[in-house]
């Protein structure tokens, strides 16, 4: 019998689960088909913050500095925590402030998407999007965000490896799972 034949799960969402972990990691890919699965809100704290400042990313880092932008990142993450729940997807960096580990695990979830750094570097070595990676040697670069940023990662209330050979689904179904063993405060079925 397929998968077709059966009727789809369903869940019940209590509260916002919040995508965290390195540039690379999948968290918005990952974010967008556990939104669709759960059927639910798909947010984006950088597409937010973009749609705000009506520039870029990248544009906001040069214009007004990091600081700037991590200031308008913690009020956004704020707002999208209290507004209807959902999934939300962050910048690689939103994660490292306290502020903003407080607010998630105050009001949502924080799932740690953990990549290694080969599988992280095959993923954004050919994008030019990435302000933090604009150097002379990215590769060494990544190397550097990634040891200072994995310990605060490993704060994150549930983590998911991230694996090479791991569809976008399938990484979809191993979120799912550690959040109805671990979690059910966040996710439960509603059709057991």
């Amino acid at each position: 019998m397929s998968e077709n034949q059966h009727s789809k799960p369903r869940y019940t969402l209590k509260k916002t689960i919040v995508m965290v972990g390195m540039m690379g990691a999948g968290k918005t890919a990952v974010g967008r088909g556990l939104s669709q699965r759960l059927d639910v809100p798909f947010l984006d704290s950088d597409a937010e913050i973009e749609a705000a400042a009506d520039r870029t990313v990248p544009e906001i880092f040069e214009r007004d500095g990091e600081a700037f932008f991590r200031a308008k990142e913690t009020q956004v993450i704020a707002r999208l925590l209290d507004e209807a729940r959902g999934v939300l997807s962050t910048g690689g960096g939103a994660f490292l402030a306290e502020v903003n580990r407080a607010n998630i695990t105050a009001r949502g979830v924080s799932v740690w998407l953990n990549a290694d750094l080969d599988l992280l570097w095959q993923r954004v070595r050919h994008k030019d999007t990435r302000p933090l990676l604009r150097t002379p040697d990215p590769r060494m670069t990544l190397a550097e965000i990634y040891a200072a940023r994995v310990p605060l990662y490993s704060l994150a209330d549930v983590a998911v490896t991230s694996l090479p050979d791991l569809s976008i689904e399938e990484m979809v179904d191993r979120v799912i799972a550690v959040l109805l063993a671990d979690r059910p405060d966040v996710l439960e079925r509603s059709d057991a």
